[in-house]
């Protein structure tokens, strides 16, 4: 479902990314991890064509970016950012808000279909906030309105989820409530593929990893071949262990400062 081949990039005279090679397959949902700045979210933003590559290929849904129109393209993408969350408006209803990603608009301007509205409303029930779709964005918790990305992205029906941190912010009950609602999608037709900084947040629904250090994927698989102490160590480059509990990974840093 997403192939990227050889890719490199630069930003004036900064190499972000080099010689990154990656296949995701229909069926898996995966979590790319690494330190700040090692081009996580440079990945996410090639994964939804806003931006390109200085070399190599990218393949989404069948699609090659550069000789296809990729805004049809994120018609099957759904994003879930802080940059989206910055650009809605607070004082717009719930049920608005998530109706928007119907047509991929920040905001209504016109009269909304009333079958997209009950659409709007059934995916609020979804995930738990139908009793909110009255009141306005910006009187909800921020993990409730993280939920409303959510249900927002989902309006179109997605095949390819892309989460950029969508616990970022978020205290431990907001988490774990939004972790279950993630876990759901296990039951839809789609990819996720999930940035995190936080290896507890990587529950049972994430089948794979890829582990990125200084703009390389130097691990991809399997969770449990990728999220291996010494792998975890030499990325962070701090030395680190890892439990596994429930099928998620907790990860512990230990004493002694940078790893040799």
């Amino acid at each position: 479902m997403i192939t990227l081949q050889n890719i490199t990039f630069r930003r004036g005279e900064r190499q972000i990314l080099n010689g990154v090679n990656l296949r995701m397959n229909k069926g898996e949902h995966w979590v790319i991890l690494g330190r700040n700045g090692c081009g996580k979210t440079t990945l996410l933003e090639m994964m939804n064509g806003y931006e390109f590559p200085t070399s190599g290929t990218i393949d989404v849904l069948g699609n090659r970016y550069g000789e296809c129109d990729v805004r049809e393209v994120r018609k099957e993408i759904g994003y879930i950012s802080q940059s989206i969350m910055e650009k809605l408006t607070l004082r717009d209803p719930v049920w608005e808000v998530v109706a928007t990603g119907e047509y991929a608009f920040l905001r209504f301007y016109q009269e909304i279909d009333e079958a997209v509205r009950q659409k709007a409303l059934s995916l609020l029930e979804q995930v738990g906030l139908a009793h909110t779709a009255e009141q306005s964005l910006g009187s909800l918790s921020q993990g409730e309105r993280k939920k409303v990305l959510l249900a927002r992205a989902l309006m179109q029906e997605p095949k390819l989820l892309i989460m950029d941190e969508p616990c970022a912010g978020l205290d431990l009950y907001e988490r774990e409530k939004l972790l279950i609602d993630l876990g759901q999608l296990s039951r839809r037709e789609l990819m996720v593929v999930y940035v995190t900084h936080h290896m507890e947040e990587i529950i049972p629904l994430f089948t794979h990893v890829a582990l990125v250090q200084n703009g390389e994927i130097v691990a991809a698989g399997p969770k449990k071949d990728v999220l291996s102490a010494e792998w975890l160590s030499a990325a962070y480059d701090w030395p680190v262990e890892v439990n596994w509990a429930n099928d998620r990974p907790w990860i512990r840093a230990l004493p002694g400062g940078k790893t040799q």
